[in-house]
């Protein structure tokens, strides 16, 4: 009897299926920590950042300035990142790539404003002078609160979201697809229409077919 060779028999389909798997994590992760971080920043932007006291008529009154009163740049950003975090799934090719380069810088924009403003004195400089009437009053007793830095880790998972775009976005599904026809015939395993069926014969309409027409 002859001996009989053991040959290995590739698996594409097994292949196929871990890099169908790969995708979805990555696209899950990169939806994830895109919306997670943008709604970080867009929550932080709105909380104290920085307080402190002014002078007025010997006496002092307290003084806050929200994220939003030290720097606008992360909700904007936050607002831009979401918008290239949909877009980037109803584009295409070298689209979604400018559109997942646009998610991470506006993540990156985002947190370096957030530093920026942690330090910032400004907001309530311009404060204490409207509340003292002096040009030149200054706060007084500054203190900076953890809000700035919450804003800027919600500005690094944007950024996150968009390294991962870049990296695995060409793989992902694109939105339009699934609606867009390229007018290759479909493959059809629909049963003959049975007149007497009311159903079938809604269907067939629907399918843009005469039921009338026998096959």
């Amino acid at each position: 009897m002859g001996r009989v060779s053991a040959v290995p028999v590739p698996q594409p389909r097994a292949a196929a299926a871990t890099a169908a798997t790969s995708s979805r994590r990555s696209l899950a992760a990169a939806l994830f920590l895109g919306a997670v971080g943008a709604t970080v920043v867009l929550l932080a932007a709105g909380r104290i950042w920085a307080e402190g006291t002014a002078s007025v008529g010997g006496g002092s009154v307290s003084l806050d300035a929200s994220g939003s009163d030290v720097t606008g740049v992360p909700t904007a950003l936050a607002i831009v990142g979401l918008a290239a975090l949909v877009a980037v799934f109803a584009v295409r090719r070298a689209g979604r790539l400018l559109v997942a380069a646009l998610l991470s810088l506006s993540g990156a924009g985002a947190t370096t404003a957030a530093l920026l403003g942690a330090s910032d004195t400004g907001a309530l400089d311009e404060k204490a002078a409207r509340t003292t009437g002096d040009a030149a009053a200054t706060v007084e007793a500054l203190s900076h609160t953890i809000w700035p830095y919450v804003t800027a880790a919600g500005g690094v998972l944007i950024l996150l979201a968009g390294l991962l775009a870049l990296r695995y976005g060409r793989a992902w599904p694109s939105m339009s697809g699934r609606y867009e026809r390229d007018g290759s015939p479909r493959a059809r395993n629909e049963r003959p229409v049975d007149p007497d069926r009311p159903e079938d014969l809604w269907k067939a309409l629907d399918r843009g077919e005469d039921p009338t027409r026998e096959g």
